[in-house]
């Protein structure tokens, strides 16, 4: 991968730099000897964003994994915890849907 300042990027232009990423040819952009910026094709930024989703997928299901224990709570024990019954349930959904409809 190249590395360029912003200088001579700015030099050897866009077009110079668009066209080496759609060969496949990445290029560094530094400024004061540091990198802040890189130009890639755009095949290469949707193959990173699908390794992102498809690591954060994975991320989630490991935690997942390593927290359950097994346990599982139905709807009635979860309404009893948070002092909730059917008909309360029942009459928010009447009242959301009927303000949703208004």
């Amino acid at each position: 991968m190249a590395t360029l300042s912003i200088t001579e990027a700015s030099r050897a232009g866009l077009s110079a730099l668009v066209t080496a990423a759609e060969a496949g040819r990445d290029t560094s952009l530094s400024r004061h000897g540091k990198v802040v910026a890189e130009v890639v094709s755009a095949q290469e930024i949707a193959q990173l964003r699908q390794d992102r989703d498809t690591l954060r997928d994975a991320a989630l299901v490991m935690a997942r994994f390593a927290t359950d224990s097994g346990v599982r709570t139905d709807l009635d024990q979860a309404m009893k915890f948070f002092n909730l019954n059917r008909a309360e349930l029942e009459a928010e959904n009447v009242e959301e849907a009927e303000s949703k409809n208004s």
